[in-house]
């Protein structure tokens, strides 16, 4: 089976074509253009810096460095988890920071040491993409948990059926996934693996690894975040 071969740049600019599609219709409808043109050229600007700042870490034999890259992601997206809020941002930062990190460290833990036996552990060509996975995963469960959270308290909710509610409301993405996966789509990591020769046995392995990692770090995330501010907001 042959490996996928290199995007061209310019064979890469053809899938602008069906983005600028996009812009045009949110144009028409006079919608906020300016925010989707900014998050698709940061994303553009982001991605390309990492691919090439990513070629001089996986060269790297450092711990120190890989869990510094990933303390440097867990503090950003415990920040942007929390865009969502209205109140208490800062306020509910550090409880953020906390979630995110015991949902990561866990569930990284459990597949460096038990599904993965990586030697040495901190091999960055594995740890930082799988972190960074899991990371972006519980920051969307958290940032739902967090805005639907507020949402019920503002509406009179006590702050128990709230948690409850909010955290019904983080984990659906992740089910609606679960339900889907391998009738309605097949995820990008195994999409990946399959288009550079590896055996989709091999492939739906690492996906089943991959979504059992996403729902843990969903479920773990909100958990404790919820658990953290249902606490505080029950003494204020």
């Amino acid at each position: 089976m042959n490996s996928i071969e290199t995007i061209p740049l310019q064979n890469l600019a053809y899938i602008l074509i069906p983005v600028v599609i996009v812009l045009v219709i949110i144009a028409k409808w006079r919608l906020n253009t300016s925010h989707s043109v900014y998050a698709m050229a940061r994303m553009l600007i982001q991605l390309l810096a990492i691919g090439y700042f990513l070629n001089s870490i996986f060269a790297t034999d450092s711990a120190q460095v890989t869990v510094a890259i990933l303390s440097f992601m867990l503090i950003f997206s415990s920040w942007i988890a929390l865009g969502t809020v209205k109140k208490h941002r800062k306020q509910w930062f550090f409880k953020a920071l906390v979630s995110l990190g015991i949902a990561g460290v866990v569930t990284l833990f459990t597949i460096v040491e038990g599904v993965l036996e990586l030697t040495p552990w901190y091999e960055p060509r594995y740890i930082i993409p799988l972190g960074g996975m899991i990371l972006a995963n519980s920051m969307n469960s958290l940032s739902l948990a967090a805005e639907r959270f507020q949402s019920e308290i503002q509406n009179n909710t006590n702050s128990l059926k709230a948690r409850n509610i909010a955290f019904n409301a983080a984990l659906i993405p992740t089910i609606n996934m679960l339900f889907a996966v391998g009738l309605v789509s097949l995820p990008g990591m195994m999409t990946g693996q399959i288009l550079s020769g590896i055996s989709p046995f091999i492939a739906a392995r690492y996906q089943i690894m991959v979504m059992c990692m996403m729902f843990a770090s969903s479920g773990i995330s909100a958990a404790c975040f919820l658990s953290l501010i249902k606490n505080k907001h029950n003494q204020l």
